[in-house]
């Protein structure tokens, strides 16, 4: 089997010139507890999504109504600002006042201390706490206490290019099989018209390359430990996922995939670089877009795919939390309380469109007309795709954490980091599934045994 060379080389400039701009913005902001003209300024790390970059476009609205408090962001592509970010918060250096993490870090991070409980500020009538869908608030919480509140919240399915599969007489069913979707991916790749059969997340990372992949492990039998901590990593069936999905990649997916995440995913199959893309729910909000989407209108959602478990979408929320060393927590609250309200919500339908609005975090998004009618194509699915996730039991067997793609334990920040670079080597070409998963079990022997859960 040989890796193809790099088909759509100008796509991978655009793309690598996207996180450049993203990274140029990161160099203008300020590190937080500083004061401009005697005005409180918020500090915010962010991830380089298209829904997090609309909160800096409207960002004025919030300051105009808060003259007293100036908003600095720090925009990173996400593996960054996992990084930046775990560094800032553990070492309490105080860089930030407001952080963008997820379900992963809220509750081993307020475990430990390290953000501020919400509960007395989001208790407001006006905030309505008890209107966010009710899975995510529960990730979000920890010991029943609320320590971030969700930007936007997602799950996990299946984008197809309707029209590609209607030219060549082929049916998506509601919930495809994986297998089936491979049949779909080897029909459609076409080198020669730059359409690849199905985009892939490839990019190291515990919340890139290893987020898709964890639900085809589950959804395969698989799984990273079993209920006394024992590592299944080089087990039959996470054996034959990976290989599945590295197969999978390398004959029929996009050029460059060791070096493609989330973002480049977007980038091609948006510009109609793709067949097919198993990826975030939250994508459907841009790709659907049509000032910065070519496939706009042209894109089938479905569950996604399956082998032997009922449902193997993932549960996620970007979240906005405030760390315990925050210098401006009114100041602060007062952002987070704006970018995850109902108010921002129509204020981003009205500005920037209604298939832009936030998805996955309040019940009451799904009652507006105007959304409902704009995210006709992907809004139910997405909602029935987050309800009906089981983040206690995701696979076949028990496990002794709750979380769908992820360990969740503090230490899988390092250990699916490192099994991430093991996989994309493999996509890469540069060594043998066997071997990327023998190194992966023995990092996950290791952990466990450091981190004190196997007796």
């Amino acid at each position: 089997m040989t890796y193809r060379r790099d088909r759509f080389p100008r796509l991978r400039a655009v793309v690598a010139m996207g996180t450049a701009v993203a990274l140029a913005a990161t160099g203008c902001a300020g590190a937080g507890g500083g004061s401009s003209d005697g005005k409180a300024v918020v500090t915010i790390a962010t991830v380089a999504n298209p829904q997090m970059q609309d909160i800096e476009k409207l960002s004025q609205e919030f300051e105009k109504a808060n003259p007293d408090i100036d908003l600095k962001f720090s925009i990173l592509p996400e593996n960054e600002l996992r990084d930046r970010v775990t560094q800032d918060i553990a070492t309490k250096a105080g860089q930030y006042d407001v952080v963008t993490i997820g379900t992963y870090e809220t509750p081993i991070w307020a475990k430990n201390g390290w953000l501020t409980k919400l509960d007395s500020y989001a208790s407001t009538p006006e905030y309505d706490v008890g209107d966010i869908i009710a899975p995510v608030k529960e990730a979000l919480s920890y010991n029943g206490g609320l320590y971030a509140v969700p930007f936007y919240g997602e799950s996990s399915f299946l984008m197809y290019r309707k029209d590609l599969f209607d030219k060549a007489g082929l049916k998506m069913p509601e919930q495809p099989t994986w297998q089936q979707v491979a049949e779909f991916a080897a029909k459609l790749d076409d080198p020669d018209g730059k359409v690849a059969g199905i985009c892939l997340r490839g990019l190291p990372g515990w919340g890139e390359v290893m987020a898709p992949l964890t639900t085809l492990i589950n959804t395969f039998g698989g799984r990273w430990y079993d209920t006394q901590w024992n590592a299944h990593l080089t087990d039959p069936a996470t054996k034959e996922a990976v290989k599945f999905y590295v197969d999978l990649v390398r004959e029929h997916g996009e050029p460059g995939a060791p070096n493609a995440g989330f973002t480049e995913c977007m980038t091609a199959f948006g510009q109609g670089n793709a067949a097919m893309w198993y990826d975030a729910t939250v994508a459907a909000s841009s790709l659907e877009d049509a000032k910065t989407s070519k496939v706009a209108g042209k894109v089938g959602y479905v569950k996604a795919p399956v082998v032997k478990t009922r449902n193997s979408g993932w549960l996620w929320a970007w979240s906005l939390a405030m760390p315990e060393t925050s210098k401006h927590k009114d100041a602060a609250w007062k952002f987070m309380q704006w970018a995850t309200s109902k108010e921002y919500i129509q204020l981003v339908g009205r500005r920037l469109g209604w298939e832009r609005v936030p998805p996955g975090t309040r019940r009451s998004t799904y009652q507006i007309p105007e959304y409902t009618k704009a995210a006709a194509a992907f809004a139910d699915l997405t909602l029935e795709s987050m309800n009906s996730v089981d983040p206690k039991q995701p696979g076949l067997e028990p496990q002794p954490w709750v979380g769908v793609q992820y360990v969740a334990i503090p230490e899988f920040q390092d250990l699916g980091t490192k099994v991430s670079q093991e996989i994309s080597a493999a996509i890469a070409g540069k060594q043998s599934v066997d071997q990327a998963l023998d190194k992966a079990q023995r990092y996950a022997e290791e952990t466990a045994q450091k981190a004190g859960l196997k007796k």
